[in-house]
């Protein structure tokens, strides 16, 4: 099934990847990885921390985002042989409360606005790590509200965070176009009854699914296109 333009009443973004750029983490590590890509550890400390992540819920557990980060950039360092002190890695680690925001996102959100569509956040970050991403990226005057796991304690692709995120939203949840970098996230999205907009931030290869995205773009202005189109 196709993008349908004409059931869209609201947007619903994941953050990290997707409004934010998170390769700008491989800056700060670069000092730290003598002989190795930066941007390299950088792609395997997200990674990770997505595993724990999808781990946590499959066996109940939950612990915040920002704790499976710091874990995981701890497991990847290590790996890698980086003799790297506590304070050092949490001077990195605090990298994500400071992404930059894509450069695509503001006029796409603005546009989206224009037209009447309210724009949320749908994160596995935790409350902390939205506040601090929304304000530094000024996005606080184009978001209506932001939903993290933290409030269900259960991770996406889970069902169960998107459809918390549309009975918090107010819309019935197949009204929600939900807009995601992650190969993993948007097959979540759809699973639990939105439409699932692929955003290709890297020129990435679509998990190996019989599932597809209902929309694929590259930027945000071209959701903006389909729906001010309908």
């Amino acid at each position: 099934m196709g993008f349908d333009p004409d059931a869209v009443e609201t947007i619903a973004f994941d953050s990290y990847g997707t409004l934010v750029d998170v390769s700008a983490v491989a800056d700060p590590l670069s000092a730290h990885v003598d002989g190795y890509d930066p941007e390299l550890v950088a792609a395997l400390w997200r990674e990770r921390s997505l595993a724990y992540a999808m781990v946590g819920n499959a066996i109940g557990e939950y612990d915040a985002f920002y704790e499976m980060n710091r874990r995981a950039l701890r497991f990847v360092l290590e790996t890698i042989g980086a003799d790297v002190e506590e304070d050092e890695r949490e001077e990195i680690l605090s990298t994500y409360h400071d992404l930059p925001v894509f450069d695509d996102v503001r006029d796409g959100l603005e546009r989206l606005s224009e037209h009447g569509y309210d724009c949320y956040v749908v994160s596995n970050g935790n409350e902390e790590m939205l506040e601090s991403m929304v304000e530094n990226a000024d996005l606080g005057d184009l978001l209506a509200g932001t939903i993290s796991a933290d409030e269900i304690e259960q991770f996406k692709p889970q069902s169960a965070l998107y459809r918390h995120a549309a009975d918090e939203i107010g819309m019935p949840i197949e009204r929600i176009a939900f807009v995601a970098a992650g190969w993993w996230d948007v097959p979540g999205a759809i699973d639990a009854g939105m439409q699932g907009v692929w955003i290709d931030r890297q020129d990435a290869l679509w998990g190996p699914y019989e599932l597809e995205p209902d929309l694929t773009i590259e930027r945000v202005g071209e959701l903006a296109d389909e729906l001010e189109g309908s």
